[in-house]
């Protein structure tokens, strides 16, 4: 237990890699902002550089500009979860498959909306000022695709649900999908128009490159612990301190290993691989689209397209680590699963290689709700992702800065409206369930 008396909060492991993001790897290198060293004062100190803790650094600066900010990142930012991120920022419920959308489906539905939409403004907000181009942050929608009968039925049953709400969408066929993706596999797909799609390496970078003090980030600044400090805090690093007033913990599943939610985050990672460069004329349709599977756990596929050439981005696999770390083993396993996928979906692609394998973190909640909310007085997290970092991250880190300084908004206010993340059965039910829940849909999936 990490998680001692009189108010003194002691990390029992640190975050680690989980192999070379393809995403940090094709990107120019970057010089990290220097790590902290000595003692420094703060009005509000975030632990952790990803989207949650760069998007609450973001919001407090628009909110009180005076505020003094100290981030505090473990490793670099953009080589992290947030760097190993596929790019969706979406702005509907990821899963397609959902209940009828009567009373309380519908109020879910809605309060998904909102806070998707959220950290959408906030994106595009800073996309406007500091002058993105389309290989950073990109307003082209995305799609969902389907493989199989069952895929097609799930992906016209959500048509249907969205137009019931007023959503724009549209249905493709299989010649029409075929004709956007170059694949012949997929047998339908649906577009929706408002999901953003981002380098996710890039926009970490850009982001945390944008801010400005009061604002300062440290990198490779790892939190050891936090204790009580006078009316405020002292967070305790490997050269320095911090004092602050408040501290929002954006560090996702780590806050468990601060002892923080014992018992109610799944540590799950998924795998991607990321091609070689290839001559654009070997595939047809659009050089540049983003799909997510029409069943849950199927497999997400992105092409990227660049001056020299084009690259394909196939993510599938999940597993449960509950040590938050994987080996080499498990991603190069799930590089040979990659590899069988992108053949059967790129025919016209035999031969072109894979040419970065990685690993990303997320944090799940039983009841699929953040890991949110002020956990001790002047502690505010900002966790639990639940499979959607870039999303549900981002809008997390807004409502923890906006609960930090007392603001309210309707942000705030749906936040505050959802339930407490619920408890996981005991030790060995948890990793059996979870291991046994996660190959059940991944077999589900089947071809998708």
């Amino acid at each position: 237990m990490t998680r001692a008396t009189k108010n003194i909060f002691v990390a029992s492991r640190l975050p680690k890699s989980a192999g070379v993001s393809g995403w940090v790897a094709t990107l120019p290198s970057r010089t990290p902002r220097p790590a902290l060293n000595g003692s420094v004062t703060a009005d509000i100190a975030i632990i952790g550089g990803g989207f949650a803790g760069l998007s609450a650094a973001r919001r407090i600066s628009r909110l009180d500009p005076s505020a003094r900010v100290a981030i505090l990142e473990a490793g670099v930012v953009s080589e992290g979860p947030a760097g190993a991120n596929s790019g969706f920022i979406i702005d509907l419920p990821h899963e397609v498959s959902l209940d009828d959308f009567s009373g309380e489906s519908e109020n879910r539905f809605k309060q998904s909306v909102l806070i998707q939409r959220s950290a959408i403004a906030l994106a595009a907000e800073m996309a406007g000022e500091y002058g993105w181009g389309r290989d950073i942050f990109d307003r082209c929608g995305r799609y969902s695709v389907a493989m199989s009968p069952e895929g097609d039925k799930h992906l016209a049953d959500y048509a249907k649900q969205l137009s019931r709400m007023g959503e724009d969408h549209r249905l493709a066929s299989a010649k029409e999908i075929g004709a956007v993706t170059g694949s012949p596999a997929y047998t339908s797909g649906l577009f929706t128009p408002g999901t953003v799609i981002i380098q996710p390496a890039a926009y970490i970078r850009a982001v945390a490159d944008g801010l400005n003090d009061p604002v300062r980030l440290y990198e490779r600044t790892p939190a050891l612990s936090f204790e009580r400090f006078k009316t405020g805090w002292l967070i305790k690093t490997l050269q320095g301190s911090v004092q602050t007033e408040r501290i929002i913990l954006a560090n996702n599943g780590h806050a468990e290993s601060f002892g923080f939610f014992p018992g109610r985050l799944l540590h799950v990672f998924t795998y991607a691989s990321l091609t070689e460069e290839f001559d654009p004329s070997r595939l047809g349709g659009e050089r540049k689209w983003a799909a997510t599977p029409a069943l849950p756990m199927g497999t997400t596929v992105r092409r990227i397209n660049t001056s020299s050439g084009d690259r394909i981005l196939v993510r599938s696999r999940y597993s449960y680590n509950p040590g938050i770390e994987v080996n080499d083993a498990a991603i190069r396993r799930a590089g040979h699963l990659h590899d069988g996928k992108f053949v059967q979906r790129f025919p016209d692609l035999r031969g072109v290689e894979m040419q970065h394998r990685w690993a990303g973190a997320m944090a799940i909640t039983r009841n699929h709700v953040p890991a949110f909310g002020e956990v001790e007085r002047n502690v505010f997290a900002a966790c639990g992702c639940n499979g959607l970092g870039a999303s549900n991250s981002t809008a997390s880190g807004i409502a923890a800065a906006e609960l930090a300084l007392g603001h309210s908004s309707e942000l705030g206010q749906a936040y505050a409206r959802l339930a407490a993340p619920t408890t996981l059965p005991p030790q060995p039910f948890t990793t059996i369930g979870a291991k046994v829940h996660l190959a059940y849909r991944e077999w589900r999936a089947g071809a998708e």
